[in-house]
């Protein structure tokens, strides 16, 4: 994929070379921002089943652009339940350096190509609502806002809030 003013860029299927890289950029969210409600940094034993799970129908994909890894985004279990069968979680997290330059949107219409390929039916994003740029990028591309769960984490001294939102495919 070539985005205007840019080399190329492409999105390819998680596997243990970029585990690394992966685990640096979420560690990033997880030290310095409300974005993931971990509290501690992980490990590569512990990000491992999280980037690379067991199921075949969910998957995680790198993006890459000049050899490096930028981002990387999931299509991951819904719940638990076979009825939830037809529903993914839908995720990115980019490399901070690479935030605002429209790469989130692109990944996430990756995604929803990669979903729909797999007979999923709609996607979730779940958001810190204080992650307004997330909030906005989803509300953009046609997700609306189903949940407000208030307060139901604690981090950095104060409580947070998360919204779901959902996108039914077509």
């Amino acid at each position: 994929m070539n985005r205007k003013g840019t080399s190329d860029m492409r999105f390819a299927q998680m596997d243990e070379r970029y585990l690394p890289q992966v685990l640096e950029i979420y560690n990033h969210y997880v030290v310095h921002t409300t974005v993931s409600f971990h509290t501690v940094p992980l490990t590569l034993e512990e990000i491992r089943p999280n980037v690379m799970p067991a199921n075949p129908l969910y998957s995680t994909y790198v993006c890459e652009e000049d050899g490096a890894i930028i981002g990387y985004g999931l299509l991951t279990q819904h719940k638990n339940k076979q009825a939830y069968n037809t529903t993914a979680e839908v995720t990115v997290y980019l490399a901070p350096e690479h935030l605002g330059k429209r790469i989130g949107a692109e990944m996430v219409a990756f995604l929803e190509t990669e979903a729909r390929a797999r007979k999923f039916h709609v996607l979730v994003a779940t958001v810190c609502t204080e992650n307004e740029r997330s909030m906005r990028l989803f509300e953009r591309l046609g997700y609306e806002r189903a949940a407000l769960f208030k307060e139901v984490g604690h981090k950095f001294g104060r409580w947070l809030d998360i919204a779901s939102y959902q996108k039914i495919l077509r």
